[in-house]
């Protein structure tokens, strides 16, 4: 019952999926912006704690349900973590109606063809195998694309759907995610490329399986509808890629049928020393402009 629910959920419940999947690498800065600085903590186990503190304050806010947030996307050591004496991802679905996605990736190879594609990752296998147990319901990997390079672009597209394959073999949702740099000349033109590689690997998915796309925000909008209405997509999520909340929720409401898992955007203006009562009037201030954005399209 739970999984069909979720896939309910995912398919066509209102609101956005929260991203709160920062890693090893990313998370300093997530916590400069919360108000952190990096002399409050002195190892990497510490620096977690503090992230994972934000993280279960975010979730915890009274905004922060399946009302207006239908997804999670948590990082590997938040999903081995609890809230509140319970494993996250079961805390997410049973307590806050929020269905839970873990990122799997292990971060970006060096640049060729204008793109990064994803790092190997030996132990994919034996992670979803974790997050089956967990209680997971999809995934999410991000690739990068800095140029419109047909050869770079097709690369990622090909990684993605391939390890895509082995998400799916254990019945986990994929998300695949070829991030478009916001910053380069050419993301129009590199934009109709991605959109032509999708359609492709999407026309060649077996029958009966189905996975969600994370993109970020076209300079053309509806650029994705293709993608929104296919058979084979579950659902198509914006990343906010650098722009601010404004700009990303303005230029999501133009794209029908796409809903925002924003990461960045969301956490915007939350700090540690902000009182609850502050922190939540703020979480649920972002949560109901993201929320609206997504709603709009």
């Amino acid at each position: 019952m739970t999984k069909q629910a979720q896939i309910e959920q995912m398919t066509s419940g209102a609101g956005f999926i929260a991203a709160l999947d920062q890693s090893g690498g990313s998370t300093p800065k997530a916590l400069r912006l919360y108000g952190v600085e990096e002399d409050q903590y002195g190892s990497e186990a510490e620096m977690f704690d503090m992230i994972h503190a934000m993280r279960a304050r975010i979730a915890k806010a009274p905004a922060f349900s399946g009302e207006k947030v239908i997804g999670a996307i948590l990082f590997e050591m938040t999903m081995e973590r609890e809230i509140d004496g319970k494993p996250t991802a079961t805390y997410m679905w049973e307590e806050r109606g929020v269905v839970p996605f873990l990122k799997v990736d292990k971060g970006l190879a060096e640049e060729a063809n204008g793109v990064q594609v994803m790092k190997p990752m030996p132990e994919l296998d034996a992670l979803l195998g974790r997050a089956v147990k967990a209680g997971i319901f999809g995934t999410k990997m991000r690739s990068v694309i800095n140029a419109a390079n047909p050869e770079g672009i097709k690369a990622v597209v090909a990684q993605q759907f391939e390890v895509g394959q082995e998400i799916l073999g254990h019945g986990l949702v994929p998300i695949i995610e070829p991030e478009v740099t916001i910053s380069i000349a050419d993301k129009a033109q590199a934009e109709d490329i991605l959109r032509a590689e999708l359609v492709a690997h999407l026309d060649a998915l077996p029958e009966g399986q189905k996975v969600m796309l994370k993109l970020t925000l076209p300079e053309v909008e509806n650029h994705y509808k293709a993608l929104v209405d296919h058979p084979k997509v579950m659902r198509v999520v914006a990343l906010s890629g650098g722009y601010s909340r404004e700009e990303a929720n303005d230029r999501l409401s133009q794209n029908t049928g796409v809903i925002a898992s924003f990461s960045r955007a969301l956490t915007e203006g939350l700090t540690a020393d902000q009182s609850d009562a502050d922190f939540n009037a703020t979480i649920a201030g972002t949560i109901e402009s993201i929320y609206a954005a997504s709603v709009a399209g």
